[in-house]
């Protein structure tokens, strides 16, 4: 017996292998089906069912061009309509990969067709369970992504929580959960660094499955839920009625462009150009109008948030050699309309008789400076991170809506923008600098740095304490 968990950190996101006797199955598998394919042929194994947990909205599933790769079915659970073959699974359906068996526990509550499935041995002895995101380490999945007119969030929290108390927690001690996510993922709110557990533990640790009423539950799970990515709908909707031939997407955007094509495709109408280097190579040098949002961070879940539209055409500017790796990125969040990358990168692009822009950047100490002198302060990091400890003339404006604002002023002002660590507000720089929003400073380091100040404790206040 091989269980495997491949997890993608940039998704906090896991995928499931598992094989006996020369059958193997696929839990929520990734856009990309290479990985899977190698295995497959690595093992000596016949890829025999495609389990899906649900309709993910996170990202994009494989499990489109995994089947007609392969030949194996796509198993939901209960209540999955799909615009594919598929095969939906009764509550409790037995499906056997070797001497192994897979049972369907249909548990909705963070979508309808949400579905644990239990793997048993040979003997019929519970061996673990792949809860999707009904259950996660340290957490249970949101229930507002599945809301109907005549269905609440408070319905659905009712539904998990008979889901959980019907169909996992009878199950023994010694079962390992392995979730479809962890921690940075936003599908739940509390979710651990760890990636598997016993339920014993869980049952224990978990605040959602101690003994509680129904009642209490809803309200300790519907209560300060951020809201949904503006993608989560969008891949949901593609992951129920299928996409584009992963392939097809991946050599439209891996052609290279030389300058003087690349700056002809940047005039067409509602072309983005992407640049997904490091961020300080970004502030030293960058095409104007471009946007940051770089491969070395969350990058997919950003662009899913920032970026409205998925079928937007996006020019890519990338570190060398990894041009490949941000469309396949960006393919996992269904952004599948990347035209072509820039050969030869922003040197190239000068090197050609262009021009590029920059953004200055200073250091913490240089930026308490000019604070102490009235310059204006944005921290861009969520409200409960800002809540943790800010400096108490900073304005917290998060990242995942700079969309909805914008600076205000009359251009001169200069107005320094921080985040944790100099990611976050270097995406938030390069939009509003798209914009047309100039004087503005990155803080290198960002709050990492700023609270090391000695100078700055005594400008650090929390919630609580401003309150």
């Amino acid at each position: 017996m091989n269980v495997q968990q491949l997890y993608t950190n940039c998704l906090a996101q896991g995928a499931y292998y598992i094989s006996n006797n020369g059958e193997a199955a696929i839990i929520d598998p990734l856009r990309e089906t290479g990985p899977y394919l190698e295995l497959l042929k690595k093992n000596n194994d016949r890829l025999k069912y495609i389990f899906e947990t649900h309709f993910h909205a996170d990202f994009v599933s494989g499990h489109v061009d995994l089947a007609r790769e392969t030949g194996a079915t796509i198993v939901f659970g209960p209540n999955a309509h799909t615009g594919y073959q598929s095969h939906v699974a009764q509550d409790g359906e037995l499906f056997k990969i070797g001497e192994l068996s897979i049972k369907v526990l249909h548990t909705p509550g963070h979508t309808l067709e949400s579905s644990t499935y239990l793997l048993s041995d040979a003997e019929g002895k519970p061996l673990c369970i792949f809860t999707g995101d009904t259950l996660f380490i340290g957490d249970v999945g949101r229930p507002d992504l599945a809301i109907k007119s005549d269905l609440t969030q408070e319905d659905l929290a009712g539904m998990l929580y008979d889901s959980l108390r019907t169909k996992i927690m009878p199950l023994p001690d010694q079962v390992i959960v392995y979730p479809a996510h962890g921690a940075g993922s936003a599908c739940g709110k509390n979710m651990s660094k760890e990636t598997f557990d016993t339920l014993g533990n869980q049952k224990q640790t978990n605040y959602a499955l101690r003994n509680i009423s129904k009642e209490q539950f809803i309200k300790e799970l519907t209560e300060g839920i951020m809201p949904a990515p503006q993608y989560f709908a969008k891949n949901a909707a593609l992951n129920k009625n299928g996409y584009e031939n992963y392939d097809t997407v991946m050599a439209k955007g891996s052609k290279a462009l030389q300058p003087a094509d690349f700056e002809k495709a940047m005039e067409e109408p509602g072309v983005l150009v992407l640049d997904v280097r490091k961020p300080q190579d970004f502030a030293q040098g960058h095409i104007a109008g471009s946007w940051f949002i770089g491969l070395d961070g969350q990058f997919a879940p950003w662009v899913g948030t920032l970026i409205k539209e998925l079928n937007t055409p996006l020019l890519l500017v990338a570190p060398e050699g990894r041009h490949e790796e941000a469309v396949m990125r960006l393919s996992r969040v269904g952004y599948d309309n990347c035209i072509g990358y820039l050969s030869g990168g922003v040197d190239g692009w000068v090197a050609s008789g262009r021009k590029s822009e920059s953004i200055r950047s200073m250091s913490a100490a240089e930026f308490f400076e000019l604070y102490r002198q009235g310059a204006k302060t944005v921290d861009v990091r969520k409200p409960s991170e800002f809540d943790g400890g800010h400096l108490k003339n900073a304005e917290n404006k998060p990242l995942d809506f700079i969309t909805e604002w914008e600076l205000t002023g009359d251009g001169t002002q200069v107005c320094m923008v921080h985040c944790a660590g100099g990611y976050r507000s270097m995406v938030a720089i390069s939009i509003l600098k798209s914009r047309g929003c100039n004087n503005l400073v990155d803080v290198q380091g960002g709050w990492s740095n700023i609270k090391l100040l000695e100078a700055a404790k005594s400008e650090i206040v929390t919630a609580s304490v401003k309150a």
